[in-house]
């Protein structure tokens, strides 16, 4: 390191498909006098000026895009809002665990992607479309907070045992959370046909309220009350259905 005065060291997994090699752990020294204050500026300075071979998502640098998310010291976070400061001694730099992973930081979220899509994330109206917007009362609004902010970085998801065990069929707290946040639309007009959907032993049902999700969420958001908010909504949907059977 030459002259350099201030010195962190960061243990960051490699792993190379293309190479034999098992996938390992190296060792970098950061000068931080010429690096910035985040994790991601620490990645981001090992390229420039150690090893320009080590792989990373990053776009928008503010908590934004959800690209840089990984799981620092044991815990799924954006590096971008992860201060130096706050990390272990030495800090230890890992992808997000529980997927497949196409290059040393970089986890495929092909299938995360796909079961996002499957709760039909946009506005479903019956109705003909409007030639005003489509008003919502401040209450209403207001039913959308701690669920539209999610930006898909799929901490959660990651850090869900449930969904390390069952990913193949259950959707995830990522998915869910923002199945929610459609559920709770005031302007959505789909809500029975959301919930026949996701009332499946394996799709919503597989969530045993560990609330990993909640702990590891980097924007503060819950998902495990998103989840169980749908839960119950399906609860209620089949205890109407019952009434009118019986009617």
């Amino acid at each position: 390191m030459g002259t350099a005065s201030h010195i962190k060291t960061f243990d960051v997994y490699r792993y190379n498909p293309e190479s034999s090699r098992n996938p390992s752990v190296d060792r970098f020294e950061v000068d931080l006098d010429d690096c910035g204050p985040m994790v991601l500026d620490a990645l981001i300075w090992i390229k420039n000026n150690v090893d320009p071979t080590l792989t990373f998502r990053r776009s928008c640098r503010e908590g934004i895009c959800g690209s840089c998310g990984m799981n620092i010291d044991g815990m799924n976070w954006l590096a971008c809002t992860r201060f130096i400061s706050d990390t272990d001694s030495p800090s230890s730099i890992y992808p997000l665990p529980g997927l497949q992973i196409i290059k040393d930081l970089v986890p495929d979220l092909t299938h995360l992607y796909q079961q996002f899509a499957t709760v039909a994330p946009w506005l479903q109206s019956k109705l003909p479309e409007p030639e005003t917007e489509r008003r919502q009362s401040i209450a209403e609004r207001s039913q959308l907070d701690g669920l539209y902010e999610c930006i898909l970085c799929f901490c959660c998801s990651s850090g869900c045992p449930s969904y390390w065990w069952n990913g193949d069929r259950f959707l995830g707290p990522a998915a869910l959370l923002q199945a929610r946040r459609w559920l709770a639309d005031s302007r959505d007009e789909a809500t029975t046909e959301r919930l026949d959907w996701l009332d499946d032993s394996f799709r919503l049902y597989r969530c045993h309220t560990i609330l990993n999700c909640t702990r590891t969420c980097p924007k503060g958001l819950n998902p495990g009350k998103a989840i169980a908010e749908v839960k119950k909504m399906v609860v209620e949907r089949r205890s109407q259905t019952a009434e009118v059977s019986e009617e």
